[in-house]
């Protein structure tokens, strides 16, 4: 049987963790059984050197760039993913958002 469950994976600036969190969890993200809005968050340093042609929202261009940023991890359904990850780049500052997309197991 094919999981209908994926783990959603987003890098945020530490001054938009919390909106791009509330975004993911208003478009359905975050639901495990009665819970919802479900995720977990780590710290790290983004780094990024951006090209000629872009809009940095951080940073400048052609200056490497190092920014505080989250992980941001939930669970998602396979079927709400496109949703969700719209809603995710809608509150998302970044011109070019990473995120990760990971495919889970039934037990």
């Amino acid at each position: 049987m094919k999981n209908t469950f994926v783990k959603l994976v987003i890098f945020a600036p530490k001054s938009h963790a919390n909106k791009v969190r509330a975004a993911l969890g208003k478009a359905g993200a975050g639901k495990i059984g009665k819970y919802s809005f479900s995720s977990f968050s780590s710290d790290g340093i983004g780094r990024f050197l951006p090209g000629k042609d872009a809009h940095p929202t951080m940073g400048k261009v052609g200056k490497l760039t190092m920014v505080k940023e989250e992980r941001i991890e939930v669970l998602c359904e396979r079927r709400r993913l496109k949703a969700i990850i719209a809603a995710m780049k809608e509150a998302h500052p970044y011109e070019e958002v990473a995120f990760d997309i990971y495919p889970l197991e039934s037990f």
